[in-house]
């Protein structure tokens, strides 16, 4: 008979006392049984530990971990899946509110892809319905093209349910990046990825997050970044991955983060044009613009200007 495969569910949590309960509830619940939930909190200050041992005391699949000190969100997160010990592992964040079929749904379908995701509906920060969902605002990508990632991410972490090989390769992780968008370029360049259309999670949004990714910013940010920080962040990612040792297309992306380097340094790169327009049906693939805002996005990019009003 075969055995059914573990999976491990990787939690970090910080300060997350208020949504937690209602997360555990939806993770406890599931439809597949065969799980571990790995907890690992960041040295939280509010009643997080409290409510997690009190589940911890109830249900067995529960392992807590707490940090001596504080690691941030990326160091925690590694810490996280290093301990998980399933054949697959999905990742959880502290709170959102899972269908109860999701990881039945992942393992069913995952097939032979390195890692699958999912749609996702967004709510707002009371738990109310917000009638949107990612795929509203952004095309989900399935295939091995990593191109696809190296501009725009549709890869949500809490989406994600990937076999532990990935793990080879994607650690580790350096500080100051998205785990999710490296986890998906890692992906589709050793292997594919795949995606289910339902919405297998329900997406809290908090105006204050940097995961809010319908950008409900406060109206006064002190922490927005510049322009030049903006184009020195994508400068820094594409080095990243310019140096993942296992690239499909190593030259292609070398070419890519030479010619914006090119253009951090002079603010002008006709080689980032070119490459932009001839990788277009891949490099624009997650953007759900239009040709002429995609036109937009190139000249942006090369000249360091706006040129919406010109194009659009």
């Amino acid at each position: 008979m075969e055995q059914t495969p573990l999976v491990s569910i990787a939690l970090c949590t910080y300060n997350g006392a208020e949504y937690l309960a209602d997360q555990l509830d939806t993770l406890v619940n599931q439809t597949y049984k065969a799980i571990e939930i790995i907890i690992v909190d960041d040295c939280s200050t509010d009643e997080t530990i409290s409510v997690i041992n009190n589940y911890a005391s109830h249900y067995s699949q529960i392992k807590v971990f707490q940090n001596e000190t504080n690691l941030g969100f990326t160091g925690n997160f590694e810490k996280a899946v290093k301990l998980c010990k399933g054949e697959y592992i999905a990742l959880c964040d502290q709170d959102d509110l899972w269908d109860l079929r999701k990881v039945e749904l992942q393992v069913s379908n995952i097939k032979d892809n390195i890692f699958i995701y999912h749609d996702s509906e967004f709510i707002h920060e009371d738990g109310s319905a917000m009638g949107k969902k990612v795929s509203d605002i952004m095309n989900l990508y399935r295939g091995g093209e990593p191109e696809v990632f190296l501009f725009f991410n549709c890869v949500s972490g809490h989406s994600i349910l990937m076999k532990r090989e990935l793990l080879a390769d994607a650690l580790p992780l350096k500080p100051g990046y998205f785990h999710d968008w490296w986890l998906a370029y890692v992906a589709t360049n050793v292997g594919t990825i795949d995606f289910i259309p339902q919405c297998l999670v329900k997406y809290r949004q908090h105006d204050s997050s940097d995961t809010n990714i319908l950008r409900q910013q406060r109206k006064q940010d002190k922490h927005k970044l510049s322009s030049i920080q903006k184009i020195e962040r994508i400068e820094h990612w594409l080095a990243y991955c310019a140096e993942f040792p296992k690239n499909k297309n190593q030259k292609v992306i070398e070419q890519f983060y030479a010619a914006y380097k090119k253009r951090v340094g002079s603010y002008l790169s006709f080689e980032l044009s070119a490459l932009l327009f001839r990788y277009r049906k891949a490099v624009f693939f997650i953007r759900k613009k239009s040709k002429l805002n995609m036109l937009n996005y190139i000249y942006s990019q090369v000249w360091g200007v706006k040129t919406k009003k010109i194009f659009s």
